[in-house]
């Protein structure tokens, strides 16, 4: 069908629906998006939560003990089961419901027109019959008729396989042309490549060539990071162990220190569940969600959750200027034309301020050159300008609100320039040709108005406009006016016009190389963004390099990295100059420059390369679809969520709603409390049970008696897995966090310094555990009480053991230190509440053997968890002063990669 057949077809015009119109066939046609994959049953997820090697070998060691006829024993196993595939289940559930929200934030969004007015809309409010407006590096939202289209080429890879972009037209193709060949039709899920068109939907949803082939779009993302596959891997590891070391202790038992078979085997569950930390893969899951809700609070949606892991290693920060490092609300400050500057007034797209020129005010309507000045810039500009809630805002390029604020300033009104002077055509911009051209009706005949780069436009004009008539265009004195502007942290761009027949129906770029009419240059500045000034800091003394890489001027650049302090002295690096240096010389460059000036998409990708080349962990920021290599091959690919097209989200890892720079900061800040987070999971969850294991061991291999029985220590488990480790997962960022060097990403799991603690304190606990049980027989009581004293040290000694373990990276032996979060108030009350029913209540002491401990007896379990406190601070302290004295040369980074 036409276009015109098909408009009709589905009740819409050019000006698209009325709003009431949209609505309607909203509720009759239903949201425009697919359907989601189904998810699992509550109870395939709770079922999950038992596949596991260390619950497998708890069942186990359940089971055993259900055989021997220990049924209170294999029901407190059963218990700790239970909690951990609980706990679990609640958080998997609470993690569905973060990606969730997330991806509600993530929503893509679609221009259309509404009542004859372009406004920006959810993609999932698009409705049949929608005028739906394309532009480069936006997905389409719905199946589309084209109805308008220049150098329009799309990317159909999804629906077709065909690697080369499609070229689009408005003419209609034979009804019987396959998906491939229909060159009229622009479908939902394809990317546009290049060029810009006009469509009206015709299909959405479930009823668009993507949903009818596609199920699986709402698949739910999995949990699993490397940190978990290495946490899993672990888990395997450390299971082996123990079973082998239970073997061996079984052997000990009954052939070296006489134990009956039944004695030796419940020693040997005891052990094995005391030393199996089963608590631990479901904390550790919940601190990576912990940290992903805390980003997506700050504005950072993480899109793929292994970016949490890599951000707390980050060292270098490519960055754009605009938006990112400033505020996005381009402002025109400065006009130069032939009669002489101007300074216009104002800041951001309000509309308040003036023109003046030496100081007094200009009326724009009585200069020929500035009215045709501002004409010009009105024109050739596709920018809408709205006040939403009271703020005006922009539907555009910055730039081009910029020139529309300009024009409003001198007493235009948009809408009504624009009706008199209708466009016929346009060269979109593109940065091959640099510039945008605009043919429109005028006065009787057309007037083609053109902006763009100052050495692009100047290089097409012919003479300059004047008042009093046209002059002969003086190049170096241009040429230096753009120098002095841009040197000042303005962007400039050049404005230049030029009369045409009725008659002439297209605009070509062959026609417009020479011949123009320069009106004059615009200069325009986006403020620094003042948050972004304080990121900057945090960053350097966080060790994290600062690179801005930016299409602007290099002047420009430069006064905008100076204003940021990026660096002592900015060093600025060309487009045109990477060109010229090869793979050895870029990467030196790479390294010691800070500002890298007129660059392209390709040079992003190159300039990646050559950091990543020398072991940095970069993060990139980018917002257009040439900008997608370049975010693929970062290690954390960032894309504006405002301004970043589809293509550009697509190949990031993370999201900035706000596009601003300080949440990148935020956002590595948090990547590093994650993995400091996780790290104290590790640091308290190994220890506290291989001192519970050693208990067990010391006990069978000396000889003694047992100072906890394993009954007891499934009671420990069970408790403070739950109620003191699960804290750690919301600790806020330690002080001096972004004063640290960034984490080395090959480090492993387990650190040499991981080790020693773990060794350090389990033997710490273990002797605690000994000594309390021996101090009570010393005072003369029974065994059952010396077992309650022991059991409530060690868990005292965990607690302490808690506090301590909050500040890996300084001392805990300070008023927050020892006040705590929330978290661990709770989890210190919890557990509290558990112990006195643990030891004072009647059911407890008969299910665990316990007695009621006086005041001295407990003041001796708690003196335990403060002696094992101070003792692990100084240690710190000694680790720390011996490390500071020895300062070791910085480890050097080996780079990890994603696949090209």
């Amino acid at each position: 069908m036409d276009a015109e057949a098909v408009l009709r077809t589905l009740a819409s015009s050019p000006h698209g629906l009325a709003t009431e119109e949209a609505a309607r066939r909203l509720s009759t046609h239903g949201p425009n998006r697919l359907p989601k994959a189904r998810r699992r049953s509550d109870i395939a997820r709770f079922l999950s939560q038992f596949h596991n090697v260390l619950i497998y070998v708890l069942l186990a060691a359940a089971a055993v003990t259900l055989l021997l006829d220990h049924l209170t024993d294999s029901l407190v196993i059963a218990g700790v089961v239970l909690v951990n595939a609980i706990v679990g289940f609640i958080q998997e559930g609470r993690a569905e419901r973060s990606i969730d929200a997330i991806r509600a934030m993530m929503d893509p969004h679609a221009s259309v027109m509404r009542s004859g007015h372009r406004i920006s809309i959810p993609a999932e409010d698009v409705v049949p019959g929608d005028i739906v407006l394309l532009e480069a590096g936006e997905r389409v939202p719905a199946d589309l008729r084209l109805l308008r289209t220049h150098n329009l080429t799309i990317d159909e890879a999804l629906l077709t396989g065909e690697s080369v972009a499609a070229t689009k037209q408005v003419e209609p193709v034979a009804a019987t042309a396959t998906l491939g060949d229909r060159a009229s039709a622009a479908y939902s899920g394809s990317l546009v490549a290049a060029g810009h068109g006009i469509g009206v939907a015709v299909a959405t949803g479930r009823s668009t060539e993507l949903g009818r082939i596609s199920t699986m779009i709402g698949a739910v993302e999995s949990l699993a990071t490397p940190l978990m596959r290495a946490m899993d891997r672990l888990a395997r590891q450390a299971s082996a162990a123990i079973l082998g070391l239970s073997a061996v202790v079984f052997a000990v038992a009954v052939l070296w220190r006489d134990y009956n078979p039944e004695t030796a085997l419940m020693a040997v569950v005891g052990l094995a569940v005391a030393a199996i930390p089963e608590g631990l893969p479901a904390v550790m899951t919940i601190t990576l969600a912990v940290g992903v809700r805390r980003m997506a609070r700050r504005n950072a949606i993480i899109r793929r959750l292994p970016a949490v892991e890599t951000l707390g290693a980050v060292s270098v920060i490519c960055s754009d200027k605009t938006g990112t490092l400033t505020r996005n609300e381009m402002t025109v400050c400065n006009l130069y034309t032939a009669d002489g500057a101007v300074t216009v007034e104002g800041v951001g797209f309000g509309a308040q301020g003036g023109l003046l020129r030496d100081g007094m005010r200009l009326d724009p309507a009585a200069d020929p050159l500035l009215a045709e000045l501002l004409r010009a810039a009105l024109l050739c500009n596709d920018a809408q300008l709205h006040v939403r809630d009271g703020n005006p805002t922009v539907d555009g390029d910055p730039m081009e609100g910029a020139l529309l604020v300009l024009a409003v300033k001198g007493g235009l009104d948009p809408a009504r320039v624009r009706a008199d002077h209708p466009r016929r055509d346009e060269i979109p911009f593109d940065a091959r040709h640099r510039y945008m051209a605009s043919l429109n009706a005028a006065d009787g005949g057309q007037v083609l108005s053109v902006k763009g780069a100052p050495e692009r436009i100047l290089d097409m004009c012919a003479d300059v406009a004047a008042t009093g008539g046209r002059r002969p265009l003086d190049r170096t004195a241009w040429d230096a006016t753009t120098r002095l502007a841009a040197a000042e942290g303005q962007r400039v761009i050049a404005l230049a016009f030029r009369p045409v027949t009725a008659s002439q129906a297209r605009l070509s770029p062959e026609a417009m190389e020479t011949g123009l009419t320069l009106l004059g240059l615009v200069g325009l500045i986006d403020p620094a963004r003042p948050e972004a000034e304080v990121a900057v800091r945090d960053c350097r003394a966080a060790g994290i390099a600062l690179k801005m890489i930016t299409g602007d001027h290099a002047e420009t650049a430069r006064a905008i990295a100076a204003r940021l302090a990026l660096a002592d002295d900015p060093q600025v690096v060309t487009g045109t100059d990477l060109d010229r240096l090869d793979d050895d010389a870029l990467r030196a460059t790479a390294r010691s420059t800070t500002v890298f000036a007129r660059t392209t998409p390709e040079h992003k990708l190159r300039l990646v390369r050559a950091l990543q080349a020398d072991g940095s962990v970069v993060a990139m920021t980018g917002d257009g679809v040439n900008d997608a290599p370049a975010l693929k091959r970062a290690d954390i690919g960032i894309a504006m969520g405002g301004k970043g097209t589809e293509a550009a989200k697509e190949a990031s890892e993370m999201v900035l709603a706000d596009d601003n720079f300080a949440t990148i900061v935020a956002a590595v800040r948090e990547g590093r409390t994650v993995f400091d987070n996780l790290t104290k999971v590790l640091a308290w969850s190994l220890p506290t049970n291989g001192g519970e294991a050693l208990t067990i061991v010391f006990a069978v291999l000396f000889g003694l008696t047992l100072p906890v029985t394993p009954i007891q220590i499934l009671w420990v488990n069970m408790v403070t897995a739950v109620a003191l480790g699960l804290t750690l997962a919301f600790e806020p960022t330690e002080p001096g966090t972004m004063r640290r060097a960034p984490r080395p990403p090959g480090a492993p799991l387990l650190s040499a310094r991981l080790i020693w603690q773990l060794v350090f304190v389990s033997v710490l606990m273990a002797a605690g555990a000994f000594g309390v049980h021996a101090i009570a027989g010393a005072w003369g009581r029974d065994a059952e009480t010396a077992r309650t004293m022991a059991v409530n040290a060690l868990v005292a000694m965990e607690v302490f053991y808690l506090f301590s373990v909050r500040f890996i990276h300084g001392t805990s032996l300070t008023l927050r230190g020892l006040v705590g979060t929330q978290a661990v108030l709770l989890g210190l009350v919890g557990v509290t509440v558990a112990q006195i029913a643990f030891t004072y209540l009647p059911p407890m002491q008969t299910i665990f053997a316990t007695r009621p401990l006086g005041v001295s007896e407990l003041a001796l379990a708690v003196g335990a968890g403060v002696m094992l406190l101070f003792v692990v601070e100084a240690e710190k302290r000694l680790f720390r002063l011996r490390n500071h004295a020895r300062r070791p040369a910085a480890h050097k980074r080996g780079p990890r990669r994603k696949p090209e």
